[in-house]
């Protein structure tokens, strides 16, 4: 059995420890973008057969147009980021792999199942989280020093212009996008990785043929084509994102950092602040590391009402 890590999410416990109905809570632990992708028909072949090539050509051809894939760099899409991340340890010898805290826990659980080692000290493998989960930091492309790099972008499809998609061509890194956090389909299970040819070959033949659903690669083609739906959202949760922070900041908070999909905050004392959000049924994310540290996602747009009360 696999060791407890933290993350987000976990509402079924609030829900559980505080009372009330699920549909009455709002979950701003997680990053997700709380206005999804609108899901349009799906047609009952994209269901029933198994992926076709032409399907699959489809998605990845709009994932290479979205974000100005380098036309000598492969795609590949995979059942959600984490199924690429479980396995990209598995690409070279194992050694020492450079990942700096805080961040998403997963790499450095990836890295340490397949037998790594975590520290910069002679690091063959570096990992950036770019922008960085939980405090949004964006990384500079001198600071990747290692003769391999991770960089999971994951969060960067809110300022796209902060990309290192340039960098996926040259045979040392590898690009991680998500499909789930921008539009709000986390559980549609969607994720790709981008890199030289030979790279994204030795992680497909990990992955396994078949790995993206039918209507995964209808969904993912039709949004990642869909740019007015991307230019639109990205200013919502622009505003949004500035809302929250004035919010917090009124109620004594201090701005640390985040994304436009999530805000990360200091506040005298995590724990209470969680408890007293779920007193109004609000759920929030905190962090073992910090007893500071509050994380808020973005609540939808007619959830705000119940976010304010709940930090009065």
């Amino acid at each position: 059995m696999s060791k407890h890590r933290d993350h987000g999410g976990g509402l079924d416990a609030a829900v559980a420890r505080y009372g009330g109905e699920k549909s009455d809570w709002i979950d701003l632990s997680t990053g997700i973008n709380p206005v999804p992708y609108p899901i349009r028909d799906i047609s009952p072949e994209a269901w029933q057969a198994l992926p076709d090539a032409a399907a699959q050509d489809a998605l990845i051809q709009a994932a290479r147009a979205f974000w100005d894939v380098p036309h000598d760099a492969a795609i590949l899409a995979a059942p959600g980021a984490s199924s690429l991340i479980a396995r990209i340890p598995a690409l070279w010898p194992k050694g020492h792999v450079d990942i700096q805290t805080p961040t998403y826990n997963e790499h450095a659980a990836a890295f340490e199942a397949h037998g790594w080692t975590i520290s910069p000290d002679k690091a063959s493998v570096q990992v950036a989280v770019h922008p960085n989960n939980p405090d949004g930091r964006l990384w500079d492309a001198q600071e990747f020093t290692a003769p391999h790099v991770v960089i999971d972008e994951s969060f960067c499809d809110v300022c796209p212009e902060e990309s290192h998609i340039a960098r996926a061509s040259d045979g040392e890194t590898i690009i991680l996008k998500s499909f789930g956090k921008f539009w709000g389909l986390a559980g549609l299970r969607l994720g790709f990785a981008i890199g030289a040819p030979e790279l994204i070959d030795r992680l497909n033949s990990l992955i396994g043929p078949w790995a993206v659903s039918g209507p995964a690669l209808t969904i993912g083609a039709a949004a990642l084509s869909d740019l007015d739906w991307a230019d639109q959202t990205r200013s919502r949760l622009s505003e949004d994102a500035n809302r929250m922070d004035a919010l917090l900041s009124s109620k004594g908070a201090k701005i640390l950092g985040g994304t436009t999909l999530f805000r990360l905050y200091e506040v005298d004392d995590a724990r209470a602040w969680q408890q007293r959000l779920a007193q109004g049924q609000v759920w929030s994310r905190i962090f073992p590391y910090s007893d500071k540290w509050l994380r808020l996602g973005l609540p939808a747009p007619d959830a705000w009402d119940q976010l304010e009360a709940a930090l009065c």
